[in-house]
């Protein structure tokens, strides 16, 4: 697919590349799997693609007439065969504004490459020819340019390298010879006088005796200390404007004047190359910013390549080593975390804490007896220590990069890799392993078939990750080096096997034949040395294994009557272990079942902890509701969460009560992974959770299958311990935003699409009016009647009882839900289609695509807002804007009560979607009438029926009224469906 991609990229029409959701049609894949395969081979989006020859164009209209209207340039860029909106030019000018053409047109290519050819002053900056080529390549631009470079301006958030690829500029220019090996490098950080401008400009530009109170002498300033070389300016923002004007003079002219002096002007040459975090629109004079031809922008740490990250690690380690003078180790784990971790403060952020964790390694290399400082997992901060939250699902792309702990020494620019406990070189390490992980967990209390279930489940994936290491590396080992290493009786040993093993099962792969040479080496030495053989999996080999199992027997009596050992039954396992994984590998990509433990208080992570720790593993993730927080905002935590470490298999939650048993269903729902829910969770269940989770063979129902004890229902809900209620009668609650007679609405839609349920539960519909209480309306009824669910678009938070959305309701899913609860068995088969008016209603609306409080000043302000939102999200291409503006040309799209509904054509729909605008003020939309909200239509050829629904909800002066009193677009959606719903029934 790769390929095929790539190819179409190739041949794309520049200047209307394709989108992902237009590749993704002519792959035959879904539009995700297109970014995600776009990123691993760094191809930018179709906007980017096509950016360098709009933007070219737009130089060539501008050159033409520079006072050209942004609607002019539009016209004429579409007459070239662009197909893009105004907003896009508008915005496109912008930026384009900020670089004189001159940069465009005549970047010195014969110096460029000439200068470029001989400097290694970027090389020392990781990612130089990599991500970081593009901002390379315009900073040796801005040296060579003649005469004397240009000015730049480094943009990036904190900790990004700003300082770094200013020094690599000026070392650069002294290579190239731009500037003489004694030029000046001047660094002035702006912050660091920011609360006195006075003292600001005296430090840059020095002053004159009496210029202020304390200046008591003349004093040269750093311009011209930096004169004939290169003057940075951190934090440049911090600068105030008057020094900003005597900034950009000194530009201009090359003059300047000391604070307090007033006759004659001081001369100077200087580069001046500034950094700042903020945006440079807001916080740096226009006069300025235009000032500063070169523009470079450094991206954030979490937007470099993973093997980027690793090279910056890497190097941070070798330097602490230096400084210290110390052998450094860093396990793998640890790399793990440094690689995954959320760090904001980026670059510099990483290297704080990779001093941290070496010093904390420092205190107990002081203690122990060895010649090197280890950093564990554990001497991470623990910000850090929380990337392994993340590395789940990053695990094909980690493992292609880390090879096993590392170990740097000082003065050596080398890394040692060290081999991982688990990711053994030698079977040696197999026995190794087997030995220290059943003493320590023996030492745990767990016992023989836990300690078994643990290790034999690791070994499989063990040896699987053995043969993929052969397969990469089989080519540059050849018969002689492994002669080499093993002996040449092993190596004809291996081969007489693999005859036997070739004789059943025709040609096998070669590196099978590697892994059985380094094993029987390992094998022979344990023998001879009287160490005894174990295999936890022995048994299971035997029973499930057998075709291998007599194979193995067959392929090892070869070695019997070669050496003269008595070959043990365990050791026949093994070799029918690697037989099996030869021939039928295990997916590893599939992963474990995720496990997340969630309650109200501080409980969950004391379980998780506990679990963690007996079975030797950071798998189960603790997340604790405060007993104050919203279920919303514990549902998007967990939510995160389960996104992070789910690695295929699904995620199992283990609950306490209340609403959290139903964030399962949800998030299944809105992420597509899998979940099941268990409720009344302890520690007990817990760690049987965890220790099943762990083993490669086992599925989220196996789970949730083996660890139901004393016969309690364990699944959605526990629902035997709800029907031992009392003998109360049950109700469904009906709540909505609108009142009382949209919750009415939802009692006559449960009682038709599902009347088994309505037959078993009165339907109670309550008002949600700002002057009624809806919580002491539920806690009355809960006196009285058992409540299995409460249904609407307001959740009143009752942690005891099931809260279910409407757009749950409407999908059908929700009635087996509340049938469950109810203990109802039967169920309806087929799903109503009086449903179908409201159902597609709940895909319309998305949150991103509304506006409140809109401040436009004109109507295709908000054409342009809301087609853009839509052209962002996906929902539509960027001609659909264009077919907006041509559709009001045709006449206004205005209904009679102020609501306008503008739309495009549908050929250029991707997917239904409705954008919405409740303006602050009213606008002129035709000569006569004004639009105070507006409803962007991007819909489908089959959507006839909607429109028509959603006509009729747009001319209800009610439902006007009401949206335009909202102030939150959650709201604003559910009361758009609620009303909806209210036409639908009528």
């Amino acid at each position: 697919m790769k390929e095929r991609l790539m190819e179409l990229i190739k041949n794309e029409d520049k200047k209307n590349p394709y989108t992902d959701e237009q590749l993704a049609g002519m792959l035959g894949a879904r539009r995700d799997e297109v970014t995600i395969l776009r990123g691993e081979l760094n191809i930018p989006d179709s906007r980017e693609r096509r950016k360098p020859y709009l933007m070219k164009a737009m130089e060539e209209e501008m050159v033409k007439n520079p006072n050209v209207s942004d609607r002019e340039l539009t016209r004429l860029i579409q007459k070239r065969g662009f197909n893009v909106s105004r907003f896009i030019i508008s915005q496109l000018r912008k930026e384009l504004s900020a670089r004189p053409q001159k940069q465009l047109q005549e970047t010195p290519e014969k110096k460029y490459k000439a200068g470029s050819e001989s400097s290694t002053a970027f090389e020392r900056i990781i990612g130089y020819d990599g991500s970081l080529k593009p901002q390379i390549q315009q900073a040796k631009a801005a040296v060579l340019y003649p005469p004397h470079g240009l000015h730049t301006m480094i943009l990036g958030p904190t900790g990004v390298g700003k300082s770094i690829l200013a020094e690599a500029m000026y070392q650069f220019a002294i290579e190239t010879g731009k500037l003489p090996p004694n030029a000046p490098f001047v660094v002035f950080n702006c912050a660091d006088y920011a609360e006195n401008p006075q003292l600001l400009l005296s430090q840059l530009f020095g002053h004159v005796k009496g210029a202020y109170t304390g200046a008591d002498s003349s004093k040269d300033g750093l311009v011209e200390k930096a004169n004939g070389g290169i003057l940075f300016l951190d934090e440049v923002h911090r600068l105030p404007p008057e020094g900003q004007e005597i900034l950009f003079y000194l530009i201009d002219k090359g003059k300047f004047r000391r604070l307090g002096e007033t006759e004659a002007y001081r001369s100077a040459n200087v580069m001046i190359i500034a950094a700042t975090t903020e945006d440079i629109e807001s916080s740096l004079l226009l006069t300025f910013r235009r000032r500063i031809p070169m523009i470079i922008e450094l991206p954030p740490l979490s937007a470099r390549p993973i093997s980027e990250r690793y090279e910056i690690i890497k190097d941070f380690f070798r330097k602490e080593s230096d400084r210290i003078g110390v052998k450094i180790k860093i396990k793998q784990e640890a790399l793990r975390a440094l690689l995954m971790y959320d760090c904001p403060g980026n670059i510099g952020q990483l290297r704080s804490d990779i001093q941290v964790a070496c010093a904390r390694g420092f205190l107990s290399y002081i203690g122990n007896q060895q010649d090197f400082i280890e950093v564990d997992l554990i001497d991470l901060p623990v910000h850090a220590r929380r990337g392994m939250l993340k590395v789940q699902n990053r695990i094909p792309e980690i493992e292609t990069i880390l090879k096993g702990d590392l170990m740097v020494n000082p003065g050596e620019s080398g890394i040692t890799f060290l081999p991982k406990e688990d990711l053994y070189i030698l079977p040696e390490e197999i026995y190794r392993y087997i030995e220290e992980k059943y003493q320590e967990l023996q030492n745990q209390g767990l016992s023989q078939d836990v300690i078994n279930r643990v290790i034999g489940g690791e070994l499989e994936v063990k040896f699987q990750q053995l043969v993929k290491q052969f397969e990469t590396k089989q080519k540059m080992l050849d018969k002689k080096d492994l002669e080499g290493i093993v002996g040449s009786h092993v190596v004809n040993l291996a081969e007489q096997m693999m005859r036997v093993a070739e004789r059943k099962l025709g040609k096998v792969d070669n590196h099978l034949f590697y892994c059985l040479a380094i094993h029987l080496s390992a094998t022979l030495d344990r023998i001879r040395q009287g160490k005894p053989i174990i295999n936890p999996q022995l048994e299971k080999v035997k029973n499930e294994y057998t075709l291998e199992y007599r194979l193995a027997k067959e392929m090892l009596n070869v070695v019997e009557l070669a050496t003269g050992y008595k070959i043990p039954e365990d050791e026949v396992a093994f070799v029918a272990m690697y037989l099996r994984t030869a021939t039928r590998p295990i997916d590893l990509k599939t992963g474990r079942v995720g496990v997340v433990v969630l309650t109200h208080g501080h409980v969950a992570k004391g379980m998780v902890e506990v679990a963690n720790r007996l079975l030797g593993v950071d798998h189960a993730v603790g997340i604790e509701m405060g007993l104050d927080e919203k279920p919303e905002s514990a549902l998007n935590k967990t939510m995160e969460v389960v996104k992070n470490i789910d690695e295929g298999k699904g995620v199992l939650l283990l609950v306490d009560m209340g609403s959290l048993m139903t964030f399962g269903e949800i998030i299944t729902q809105k992420t597509g992974i899998p979940t099941r829910t268990v409720w009344r969770v302890d520690t007990v269940m817990v760690l049987e959770a965890v220790r099943r989770a762990i083993l490669p063979d086992t599925n989220l129902d196996d789970i949730v299958e083996n660890i139901q004890k004393d016969e309690l229902e364990i699944g959605r809900f526990a629902f035997n311990e709800i029907r031992q209620d009392n003998d109360k009668e049950w109700v469904i609650l009906t709540v909505c935003i609108t009142g009382k007679g949209a919750a009415i609405k939802l009692k006559e839609l449960i009682k038709e699409v599902a009347p088994d349920i309505f037959d078993k539960a009165e339907i109670i519909p309550i008002g949600a009016m700002m002057d009624e209480d809806i919580k002491l309306q539920v806690k009355k009824i809960k006196m009285e009647k058992k409540v299995a669910a409460i249904v609407g678009t307001v959740n009143p938070e009752d942690e005891d009882i099931p809260f279910i959305s409407l757009e749950e309701l409407v999908s059908g899913e929700a009635f087996n839900t509340i049938r469950q609860i109810m203990g109802v068995t039967e169920k309806v088969k087929t799903f109503d289609n009086k449903l179908s008016g409201i159902l597609p209603f709940t895909d319309l609306f998305h949150e991103d695509l509304i506006v409140i409080n809109g401040d436009f000043q004109m109507k295709n302000d908000v054409l342009d807002q809301l087609g853009n939102l839509l052209i962002k999200n996906n929902f539509v291409n960027e001609r659909y804007l264009l077919d907006v503006y041509r559709r009001e040309l045709m006449g206004p799209t205005l209904l009679k009560n102020k609501v306008a509904i503008p739309h495009g054509t549908p050929e250029n729909v991707l997917k239904s979607a409705i954008a919405l605008a409740i303006l602050k003020n009213p606008i002129k939309w035709t000569h006569e009438d004004e639009a105070e909200i507006v409803v962007m239509l991007a819909l489908k050829e089959n959507s006839v029926e909607i429109f028509r629904r959603l006509y009729k909800v747009l001319q209800d002066v009610n439902f006007i009224d009401k949206v335009k009193s909202l102030k939150d677009v959650g709201i604003v959606k559910k009361v758009l469906l609620e009303y909806i719903l209210s036409f639908n029934r009528n």
